[in-house]
């Protein structure tokens, strides 16, 4: 009895070491690109460092004890999150209408989803340029060059000119604009293959029984996209927190603080200032808060699942 235990004990710790070798790789890549990277940019946001030099200076906590004094990080973190509060209900309430609409039986729907995928392909570089073209406010032999201006000016609306880009009241507005028709193709794409996996057996059954196309989508559409929804809302957090190659293609750091944002802002502490060791405590900062944001969603979506 004792020898059969023993065999089965060996059996069973062979069969997890040659489970635990099929994850090593995928651990080594992680630990690598991910645990070990956090770590130091954790280790150099207690020092103070220029970059260059061998010698690091440690500083312990003062690089965020100043970072939760400093009124123009908060302020980067308030445009970042003006922003994602636009692309989380204009951008992806553009996707789920144009998702509904694809969904249907519709002529020339296989273009749509083509057409509609097309600005997230495309690079954010290229929109931010193409953009400030449209919303430039330059004149040259009495007209304006900037598109937008130029249309305003054509269809009698000369009122309404503007320097779009270069007012503080209007430069952050236009910068979310463009970021949700840059972004919504992702969340179109992902809602259109989510309602595509509904079974329309259940919008027959739900006829059936007499409801209408308003409490089908709200009896059975919604709560079958809940899932969806949640994934595409974390996404949509995610990407527009960290947006910044836009705003630099568009706008660059002329308006200095107007348009700032956290991953600007610790760029600027890098390279501007050469101060890498308060460029890190953003980082980390930065991170933990996105971190949060991610857990609160996920903690949303088990309730709601649950629910």
């Amino acid at each position: 009895m004792p020898a059969i235990r023993k065999n089965s004990f060996a059996a069973r710790l062979v069969d997890n070491s040659k489970n635990y070798l099929f994850i090593i790789p995928a651990v080594t890549l992680f630990s690598i690109f991910y645990v070990y990277p956090f770590y130091e940019i954790f280790n150099l946001s207690l020092h103070q460092w220029n970059g260059i030099s061998p010698h690091r200076t440690f500083v312990g906590f003062a690089n965020f004890q100043e970072l939760f004094s400093d009124k123009i990080w908060w302020q980067s973190m308030w445009h970042a999150g003006f922003i994602t509060i636009i692309a989380l209900t204009l951008q992806n309430a553009l996707a789920f209408m144009l998702a509904l609409a694809c969904d249907r039986q519709i002529r020339l729907k296989k273009f749509y989803r083509v057409v509609f995928f097309i600005p997230p392909v495309l690079s954010e570089i290229v929109v931010g340029l193409i953009w400030q073209w449209i919303l430039y406010a330059g004149m040259q032999s009495g007209e304006h060059i900037g598109l937008l201006n130029y249309l305003l000016v054509k269809t009698g609306w000369p009122q309404l000119v503007h320097n779009w880009l270069s007012d503080p009241k209007t430069a952050l507005a236009c910068i979310a604009v463009v970021h949700c028709w840059k972004g919504f193709g992702w969340g179109f794409i992902m809602l259109l293959a989510g309602l595509q996996t509904i079974d329309g057996q259940l919008y027959e059954a739900a006829k059936v029984d007499g409801a209408g196309s308003w409490n089908q989508f709200r009896h059975i559409t919604i709560p079958m996209m809940v899932p969806v929804l949640l994934v595409v809302m974390i996404l949509t957090v995610l990407g527009s927190m960290q947006v910044f190659i836009l705003i630099l293609s568009m706008v660059g750091q002329g308006l200095g603080y107007h348009t700032e944002v956290p991953v600007t802002r610790i760029l600027d502490a890098m390279i501007g200032t050469n101060r890498f060791g308060y460029a890190c405590a953003m980082s980390v900062t930065f991170g933990a808060i996105l971190i949060g944001i991610s857990a609160f969603f996920k903690i949303l979506s088990n309730r709601m699942k649950q629910a």
